[in-house]
């Protein structure tokens, strides 16, 4: 089977950062089903993952956490799907990734694909919208019926925070404050129904100043925490709750104490890394957003469509990537 790999950690300007290879087709056995990929998408763990993590013993490092197709077999365990069904998923940080013809997966951590999306469209939401789903009500355990309450999304524009304020916007009735810096993204917000829009280049607590804000009960960060950090501790109410999913080198969360202000660190793999008890959420919760896509209340959130699977499309995607100036998600597809 055709497939993108690579065996040494290299720049993404390197042709050999990620390569087209030729890969022996997997065997679907116990809870795993064989999944024929249709279409993936981009995300900044698969860029993080190509430059610091080293294949096992010269092997190829197949990466991609994103991914929609046709199921093609199933184990014997195999109770969720059947040959044929069409799914979406964002898979497991400890096995071969999406970047290839055919893929095995935990049924648990699979949904049906919405029926209403093409493979393209759909494949944008699989992990941005579990991450965005367990932070809010997993972790921080956002409330959704109190309208007096108000959450600040920084970073709300790229893939997270696209599907994160729709979430808000549709499962709760809070106040949503999202940052944006530039035209494109200030308008994308705007299209999602973001109810204030601030910019993350200023200090934070001067915005909240400036357009007479509230101060928010979440906050929610989605990048450059360790920048944001003091101006968060600043602007959030006393007794919130705040969240990140990035990888700060350093965060004192210390000054929260004095505003008793709860945190919480959402990891989308940790469920699949850990065979959690409760693994088979992530089956549930794709399943329950495909259905508020196809009642169309929740969207699509591509931003850029890159063409075919391939070594040469992927390189220029991790490089877009890596210059943090993506709006949406980058999305590939076909063999």
């Amino acid at each position: 089977m055709r497939a993108i790999g690579y065996k040494e950690n290299l720049p993404i300007e390197n042709e050999q950062s990620l390569q087209d290879i030729e890969l022996e087709q997997p065997i679907a056995t116990g809870r795993d089903i064989l999944v024929e990929v249709k279409a993936i998408s981009v995300n900044p763990v698969d860029f993080k993952v190509r430059q610091g993590m080293k294949p096992e013993n010269g092997q190829w490092k197949v990466i991609g956490w994103d991914a929609t197709g046709i199921v093609k077999a199933v184990g014997e365990e195999v109770s969720l799907f059947q040959v044929g069904d069409e799914v979406w998923y964002a898979g497991d940080l400890t096995r071969r990734g999406s970047y290839a013809q055919f893929q095995l997966v935990d049924e648990r951590i699979v949904g049906g694909k919405p029926k209403s999306l093409s493979f393209g469209d759909a494949v944008a939401l699989p992990l941005t919208t579990l991450t965005a789903w367990e932070l809010l009500f997993d972790r921080m355990q956002v409330e959704k019926g109190n309208p007096h309450k108000s959450i600040l999304v920084i970073g709300a524009a790229g893939g997270v925070g696209s599907v994160m304020v729709q979430l808000l916007k549709h499962l709760t009735q809070l106040t949503i404050i999202g940052t944006a810096s530039r035209k494109v993204t200030v308008s994308w917000l705007e299209d999602l129904g973001v109810d204030h829009i601030i910019n993350h280049r200023n200090k934070l607590s001067e915005e909240f100043a400036k357009y007479r804000l509230a101060a928010p009960d979440y906050v929610v960060s989605l990048n450059a925490t360790e920048q944001h950090i003091d101006e968060i501790v600043k602007v959030i109410k006393p007794q919130g709750k705040f969240g990140f999913i990035d990888d700060p080198k350093t965060l004192n969360v210390m000054p929260l104490k004095r505003k008793a202000v709860s945190t919480h660190i959402e990891l989308m793999f940790t469920r699949s890394m850990f065979q959690t008890e409760d693994m088979i959420e992530q089956h549930h919760i794709l399943n329950a957003v495909a259905k508020l896509i196809d009642q169309g209340v929740i969207h699509t959130t591509v931003g850029e469509h890159f063409g075919q699977i391939n070594a040469k499309n992927l390189r220029k995607a991790h490089a877009l990537l890596e210059t943090h100036q993506v709006k949406g998600k980058i999305v590939l597809e076909g063999f």
